[in-house]
């Protein structure tokens, strides 16, 4: 198994894909890595479309992209929609109670786990925050109750090699008190 910090290391967001589709048997321990990731209160407040057919994939592409952002994945042959759920009773309670609404940790932890067991399995990723959500929920046959909060583009990348991380300095991101 590879050591965990040399794959949080290696991930990176692919902005070049190549042209090669994803076997499914791939994308399916990307969802078997966000079902397993932890929930405020085991509530799983998750739901994953993975689109894995070129033809459905251009057009989720398009629902992505503007003169300016994410150009980029009209490259992409597959990607994974995360979509909220209103999570279980006692998340619901917590979140009033606490005021403090636990789902977009939960999906930003998911979808992190999705991320890193692709990047495992030599695949690329690039999680998008830019769409079009009306037009996707038409696409793609989402209850307009519901909420996409990131797309996940997901394919072979065209190049491996790791770019430099700039980052800030632990220091700068902590402070431990002893």
């Amino acid at each position: 198994m590879e050591n965990f910090f040399e794959l949080i290391r290696s991930r990176q967001s692919c902005r070049k894909y190549l042209d090669k589709p994803v076997e499914k048997e791939k994308l399916i321990k990307c969802i078997e890595a966000a079902r397993i990731a932890p929930s405020a209160c085991n509530s799983q407040p998750w739901h994953f479309i993975v689109v894995n057919n070129k033809e459905l994939a251009a057009k989720v592409a398009m629902y992505t992209q503007d003169k300016v952002m994410n150009k980029f994945a009209s490259e992409c042959q597959s990607f994974i929609i995360v979509v909220e759920e209103s999570g279980n009773l006692t998340s619901r309670a917590g979140a009033l109670m606490k005021q403090q609404d636990y789902r977009s940790v939960d999906l930003g932890i998911a979808t992190e786990h999705l991320c890193l067991a692709a990047t495992q399995q030599d695949l690329g990723t690039c999680i998008l925050g830019w769409f079009k959500e009306k037009e996707l929920k038409n696409l793609l046959n989402i209850s307009k109750l519901k909420r996409i909060r990131l797309v996940v583009a997901i394919g072979y990348p065209e190049n491996n090699d790791l770019r430099k991380k700039i980052r800030k300095s632990i220091d700068e991101i902590s402070t431990f008190i002893e």
